[in-house]
């Protein structure tokens, strides 16, 4: 743990990246000014990355911000702290998992102790968990298995204790392990969810699911019908009508099966980067990845679906004679099975790995160390070799990585390189080199910010987010907008749905012609949010940009109230677009549209979240009314 805090030391005064300006930066609910009811409500409440809020990681995010105002090295240092926890379970974890695949066999309390370890000190140095820890929003996914360990330790601590002979307390704590473990991880992120699975798997493998007498426990089945068989069939019935919509998949570049065809490479491709990663491997932004067209397009989408297959196949064969090897591969398959299947999510992120890896670990770690050695010492020796090796290896790149980390410029550079064709990755560098330049026209960082941006412009699949820096950083310093960024910006908005990074772009510039930074013709701006919206379902945030732009910057209070009446009624739970409503309502005089919009808000009102808002507009009424 100390070896692991220091390697990430220098990372901790990095800035902010990607995700955390919506979730943090750019979100003023996590900015609470004190610690009331009201306040922390709307900060739980607050989170745009879900719609299930993800309530407690926000609030982790507002008692940073009340204890030391907006600033990383905080909220970084906190997130090592989670990952620090978090190998500390993960060792306890290992410990008693060893204790329980011995079997019948007493084992041998200082070997577990030293393998235990070595699995903790791997999973904590693993470059691919390094997103987990400097990336601040990804607090999101730490804190999450930080309850789903706890969840499993009492899991299996329960079961230990029911093989003991106490039934009553074992079974009490493994019911509350798994459900109190699933119920709170879930209000850091959904993740949690998986918790139930990976105890089925650990009673699948390790306890076989009989009680001392070998005869099979109904308490321990009826407790994983109500955890997972009835979630996960209620789950299905609510989600499949919905993806088996062609609609669903419009703002992605990939469909069902071209998303299970590409995850079958992703996952196999997680293997390698967790266990002998590459710089290159773990170059943060994978929007340069290319989807499976079909099983031989490419040609390695085959071999890593029947990868897959054997390693499924692996885990049955081994279960008896090498249990922890079955069971470490069984939990790395069963972590994807969220986020690597059926949900139209973005196809790869490396922080998907942050409990996957512990199954890998616990796979390949206690065959390396060679503990007690075999016959053939030579043989071990090569192996504890490689351990150390890898051990080694791990912990340089990680530090490496976090050295990069700790400075915006360098890690733009960094990631830049480590994607040359990730138009995310030169975005990000162009966008790095106008914050350096500080929108001085003589500044070198403006002369360099070009580059990347126009080569991130013409990537495939790009988004507008080139497009808009660019017109952006020279309408600030008064410089020649180019016709053809702005026929780039229009053109890609007309061909495809926008997604979110579009909707931020057009937003971004939004914001910076209300504020009177950006003089940007209106005929342009005009004909990209037509383009935008002329696909079927704008989403709420486009309409809601549209609006804020057609009032403040055209003066056209009809159009504007008629995107905001459109927003609201796409989204009627979001507060913020009511609020909108109600006040243009107020300001065109139509009150009883206003009164509508105040009733709704009240409804909405949580722990007094919206009373300040509530009353403000409340007290706008007419008298009359």
């Amino acid at each position: 743990m100390l070896v692991t805090a220091c390697v990430y030391w220098p990372g901790l005064s990095g800035g902010w990246l990607f995700d955390d300006y919506p979730n943090i930066v750019d979100n003023h609910g996590v900015q609470p000014d004190h610690a009331s009811v009201a306040m922390l409500t709307r900060a739980a409440l607050s989170s745009p990355s879900s719609q299930f809020k993800r309530p407690l990681s926000s609030l982790t995010f507002a008692a940073n911000y009340l204890a030391a105002g907006l600033d990383p090295f905080w909220m970084k240092a906190t997130n090592l702290l989670i990952h620090l926890l978090n190998g500390a379970l993960v060792f306890a974890l290992s410990r008693r998992l060893l204790r329980c695949a011995s079997r019948d066999a007493p084992g041998d309390p200082a070997r577990e102790a030293v393998l235990a370890g070595l699995i903790a000190a791997a999973w904590l140095l693993l470059p691919v968990n390094l997103t987990g820890v400097l990336y601040v929003v990804q607090r999101m996914e730490s804190l999450a298995n930080l309850f789903v360990l706890m969840g499993l330790l009492g899991y299996v601590a329960g079961r230990q204790r029911m093989l003991e002979g106490r039934t009553t307390s074992g079974l009490w704590l493994c019911c509350a392990s798994v459900i109190a473990g699933t119920a709170i991880g879930l209000t850091a992120k959904e993740t949690a969810a998986m918790l139930p699975l990976y105890a089925a798997l650990a009673e699948w493998v390790l306890f076989d699911f009989r009680d001392r007498q070998r005869r099979r426990s109904l308490p321990v089945l009826g407790l994983f019908v109500v955890t997972l068989l009835l979630p996960l069939v209620l789950g299905l019935a609510w989600l499949l009508p919905g993806l088996l919509q062609p609609a669903t998949w419009a703002t992605r570049d990939f469909t069902l099966r071209t998303r299970l065809l590409s995850e079958a490479r992703i996952v196999s491709d997680y293997i390698g980067w967790t266990l002998a990663p590459t710089p290159g491997d773990l170059s943060f932004y994978h929007d340069d990845f290319h989807v499976s067209q079909g099983w031989l397009q490419p040609w390695t989408t085959l071999p890593s679906a029947l990868l897959l297959v054997s390693l499924g196949w692996m885990a049955v064969r081994l279960r008896r004679r090498y249990p922890l090897a079955s069971l470490g591969i069984a939990l790395f398959l069963g972590c994807h099975l969220l986020t690597g299947t059926i949900l139209p999510l973005e196809l790869i992120y490396e922080h998907r790995n942050y409990f996957a890896s512990f199954g890998l670990l616990l796979a390949v770690i206690p065959a390396l160390a060679a503990m007690p050695a075999p016959a053939r010492p030579a043989f071990a020796l090569t192996r504890r070799t490689l351990l150390g090796a890898l051990l080694a290896w791990w912990a340089l790149l990680t530090a490496m990585t976090a050295q990069a980390w700790g400075n915006p410029l360098s890690l733009a550079v960094e990631l830049a390189d480590r994607a040359p064709h990730s138009p995310r990755a030169q975005y990000e560098l162009g966008r790095t080199y106008i914050i350096y330049s500080r929108y001085d026209p003589e500044s070198r960082f403006t002369r360099l910010a070009y580059a990347p941006l126009e080569r991130a412009m013409k990537l495939p699949d790009s988004s507008i987010l080139p497009e808009q820096a660019l017109i952006f950083m020279n309408s600030r310093m008064h410089l020649p907008i180019k016709d053809a960024w702005w026929d780039s910006l229009i053109g890609k908005l007309r061909a495809r749905k926008p997604g979110v990074q579009d909707e931020s772009s057009l937003a971004a510039l939004t914001q910076c012609a209300r504020d009177g930074h950006c003089p940007l013709p209106t005929e342009k701006m005009v004909a990209a949010f037509q383009a935008a919206i002329s696909h079927a379902a704008p989403s709420p945030r486009l309409l809601s940009s549209y609006g804020d732009y057609a009032w403040n910057i055209l003066k056209d209070h009809e159009l504007a109230f008629r995107m905001a009446k459109a927003a609201s009624a796409a989204d009627p739970r979001e507060p913020a677009y009511r609020i909108t409503l109600a006040r243009e309502a107020l300001a065109l005089d139509q009150v009883s549209e206003a009164r509508i919009q105040i009733r709704e808000l009240e409804k909405l009102d949580v722990a007094g979240s919206l009373d300040a808002d509530i009353h403000e507009l409340t007290a706008e009424l007419p008298a009359s009314h």
